[in-house]
């Protein structure tokens, strides 16, 4: 191979055009935004438990495309999440707590003392703060709001009485609450749920609240469907999540049927 040092000299091993430069970066590109995503999740507290819900909706930009998208996972025996935004991501996460929990039985002490090896709710969240917080600083972040329920833990490793309830954003914010959405549902369902919360709720009363602030959701959110899961996590239960069931919907309030410009208003819808 010959190189020639001097002006207008040439070499037989030709630099790649900016076409091809471009075509390589584009291929190393983070996700800019989410593409197939899942809307509100909520949390609610109750006596003896800590409960989600959420939507199986996921929608393909505005096209409402997978119908049976769930997005209430559960980690291990006493950890439940559920998350709003990208569904791939989503996944991901999903895979990656649960690859933790499967080392962690892998590498237990004693396999007749699993739950003591198992990460506790409040441990996981702390986790997925790191994350999130770490794949922010990547300029690659995970596109989800993930909401964490279960319990805490004793000094010993035994499960707490006390439950838990935490969110963790896509740039790494973290708090906990006794009541918690994601997505729209933080403008239409929080509201609802501050004012008939009480921390002794029992469990159909938090049911019923969660169920009631579903079907706004789906009235007021366009990506939002009728098709739900519930989730709990109690202490002597561990982790139940419901199968997919639809609530049911009445569309014949007054303000629907009639258009507003036949009640008197400005005409419009």
């Amino acid at each position: 191979m010959s190189l020639s040092l001097q002006a207008g000299g040439t070499s037989s091993r030709a630099l790649p055009s900016q076409a091809t430069q471009a075509n390589a970066l584009s291929a190393n590109q983070a996700t800019t935004r989410p593409i197939t995503t899942g809307t509100s999740v909520l949390g609610i507290k109750y006596n003896g438990g800590v409960m989600l819900a959420a939507d199986t909706l996921c929608s393909y930009g505005s096209l409402a495309k997978y119908k049976n998208a769930k997005r209430l996972l559960n980690i291990n025996s006493r950890t439940l999440i559920g998350a709003s935004g990208e569904y791939s991501d989503l996944q991901s996460i999903s895979d990656l707590l649960r690859r933790n929990a499967l080392e962690d039985r892998c590498t237990a002490d004693s396999l007749y003392e699993e739950d003591n090896n198992e990460e506790c709710a409040k441990e996981i969240w702390s986790y997925m703060r790191a994350v999130m917080y770490n794949r922010r600083n990547k300029m690659n972040p995970l596109w989800n709001d993930v909401v964490v329920a279960g319990f805490k833990q004793n000094t010993d490793g035994t499960t707490s009485d006390e439950p838990f309830l935490g969110v963790v954003d896509k740039i790494g914010t973290a708090y906990e609450d006794d009541i918690l959405a994601t997505g729209f549902g933080g403008h239409l369902a929080l509201p609802l749920m501050r004012e008939k919360y009480r921390p002794d709720m029992e469990e159909g009363e938090a049911r019923a609240l969660l169920e009631d602030c579903l079907r706004i959701l789906f009235y007021r959110d366009c990506r939002a469907l009728n098709r739900v899961q519930i989730a709990k996590v109690t202490k002597e239960g561990g982790v139940l999540v419901s199968d997919p069931y639809e609530l049911d919907t009445f569309w014949d309030f007054k303000g629907y049927v009639s258009s507003k410009g036949e009640m008197g208003t400005d005409g419009g819808w």
